[in-house]
């Protein structure tokens, strides 16, 4: 099923969350290859000063990525917001999608992301101001916000209703207050809330780790579309696994051992080029982690790669690793839980924090 914002068509109703150190083009097109109908890249600064910045650069990096390319920004000044839309747009960008749910520390305590939702007036004109810098190049602009700002102060529907208004043509929602950050169980009762509120699409985000839970979230809420982070991560085959599920309601086998180990090379080689030797091996421990995670002898395998620094001794381990495998099993696993999803770099020796705006 399709889905429109504004002028542009979706593939699907199954998103990819910008999660900031994970998201790059590499992993956006590895997820829109197994069935994602649409990916936001990282959270790209509102700070000019920072646009020359490698890390910067490497965020707004979109060669050889499909359509729709969205970008998303984040920051605390209207001004600075809407230059930074323009110089996105400028850049590629076919939809510029507004930061107010990082929940991370570095971004709200300066103000930033989720922090937003509680100077409502200071959201609204960031929304008025970047809004009319994409509308003359007919960008449409989306939002990413959460409930609120905790349990006392859920106003993501007064928000919406207010977004809306000024032009957002889609609205997300985690469902989890900036407070809880990542901890406790979403609650989809507000994104249902949101949905009623307004006639834009609204996507349900928070908790989707499943293909019974995306047909769940999206029957509670009315949702028009499930935002998915964390759970991709080291199983970016998920989508494929939720659209299969939701058009037949069987489930689709899991990936053969060969194919994983075919897509996770693949996808290492494009991470090695867009990150260079040296970062380039350091920041894929995350990912291999994330993959092997729960597997037979994983665990060894991960501390193994902390002692790699070269990426074709890189490549080679994780071929014979998988190789290995596959002489246990045919196909991965049908599951893990929920808890198996957590972010693994604390062991990976990665340097980057993840700092997940799913």
């Amino acid at each position: 099923m399709t889905l429109q914002i504004g002028n542009i068509t979706l593939e699907n109703r199954l998103f990819v969350a910008p999660m900031a150190g994970v998201t790059d083009r590499p992993f956006r097109m590895l997820c829109r290859q197994l069935g994602a109908g649409y990916a936001v890249s990282e959270m790209v600064t509102s700070r000019r000063d920072l646009w020359g910045s490698l890390k910067t650069s490497r965020r707004a990096d979109h060669v050889g990525e499909p359509g729709p390319i969205s970008v998303q920004i984040a920051g605390t000044d209207a001004a600075m917001m809407a230059e930074a839309a323009q110089y996105n747009i400028d850049r590629g960008a076919q939809i510029i999608d507004i930061n107010m749910g990082c929940p991370a520390k570095k971004v709200c305590n300066k103000w930033a992301g989720s922090a937003l939702m509680r100077d409502e007036p200071l959201a609204l004109q960031i929304v008025e101001a970047v809004v009319a810098a994409a509308a003359p190049h007919g960008v449409p602009v989306t939002l990413k916000m959460r409930t609120g700002w905790s349990d006392d102060r859920r106003n993501a529907v007064k928000l919406a209703r207010d977004f809306e208004a000024a032009g957002v043509q889609m609205l997300t929602v985690h469902g989890r207050t900036r407070e809880q950050g990542y901890k406790g169980a979403a609650e989809y009762d507000t994104i249902a809330g949101v949905k009623a509120a307004v006639r834009v699409p609204v996507v349900a985000n928070g908790d989707v780790t499943s293909p019974e839970k995306a047909r769940d979230v999206l029957a509670a809420t009315g949702a028009d579309a499930v935002m998915i982070g964390r759970a991709a991560q080291g199983r970016p085959w998920i989508f494929r696994e939720i659209a299969h599920f939701l058009e037949t309601g069987t489930h689709l086998a899991p990936p053969l051992v060969a194919e994983v180990r075919r897509l996770l090379l693949d996808h290492l080689q494009e991470h090695h080029g867009l990150y260079g030797e040296y970062s380039g091996v350091r920041t894929a421990r995350k990912h291999i982690g994330w993959y092997v995670r729960g597997l037979p002898d994983g665990e060894a395998f991960r501390a193994r790669m902390n002692t790699i620094e070269d990426s074709a001794l890189q490549l080679r381990a994780v071929g014979e690793y998988f190789d290995e495998l596959g002489v246990r099993m045919d196909r991965m696993p049908t599951y893990r839980p929920a808890e198996e999803q957590t972010d693994a770099m604390g062991t990976m020796g990665n340097e980057e924090a993840v700092t997940t705006a799913e």
